[in-house]
């Protein structure tokens, strides 16, 4: 009980850090000026496939590499990250980012919470929420060329409940001593990851169905 709780308390620790990363980067890249110069420069689609290498290379290599290693590139995702999500500053007022992000909190608060307390395994409904995912995102890749905003909205819906299943399911897993199979020094940051991205996931999905955009 001692070793899973010193895991929990170290992993939202760690994924506190990637977010705060994440929305300091998001706001210093909106408030500077430096996502329009990004944009001008045409450079956007490379900080986009920068950060799909980096968490490609935090999957495949974690394992291999030492903790530090695997810390860093936590962290260059989450600054990366912060990049690309300043566009949001520019879609939606303020305010509204900042109400839909306590509401996500609160309700990832509750999901992990569910997922950590019940007595049931929910590894056969990861499995089938993971699917319906990878569903999702190859949809969401064929409407970016369609441009069927209905299909976008349908979209946002099922992939956002679909990360509330996830969320429940990532903190079922460390009760289940999933991550016991990692060096005790990284398992941490690997649980860390997979809730920062299921936090994000949530935000981005409730910010699109129910942000105020400005005018």
């Amino acid at each position: 009980m001692e070793t899973e709780n010193n895991l929990i308390t170290k992993t939202f620790l760690w994924m506190f850090l990637g977010l705060l990363t994440t929305a300091v980067t998001s706001y210093l890249t909106y408030s500077t000026g430096l996502l329009e110069t990004i944009l001008t420069r045409g450079s956007f689609r490379m900080i986009l496939l920068l950060e799909l290498v980096v968490v490609i290379a935090f999957s495949a290599l974690s394992k291999k590499l030492p903790a530090m290693a695997v810390a860093v590139l936590y962290f260059l995702y989450a600054a990366i990250s912060g990049i690309t999500f300043s566009t949001i500053f520019y879609v939606f007022e303020l305010n509204s980012i900042v109400l839909l992000f306590i509401v996500s909190a609160l309700l990832f608060g509750g999901l992990a919470l569910y997922g950590y307390k019940t007595d049931k395994d929910l590894s056969s409904v990861g499995r089938i929420l993971m699917a319906t995912l990878l569903v999702g995102l190859i949809v969401s890749i064929i409407n970016m060329f369609i441009g069927n905003t209905l299909v976008d909205i349908i979209l946002d819906w099922v992939i956002l409940f679909v990360f509330f299943g996830i969320t429940a399911y990532d903190m079922n897993k460390i009760k289940g001593g999933f991550y016991d199979y990692y060096d005790a020094d990284k398992s941490y940051i690997y649980a860390a990851m997979d809730l920062y991205l299921d936090f994000i996931n949530i935000f981005i999905r409730i910010l699109s169905l129910f942000g105020d955009r400005k005018k």
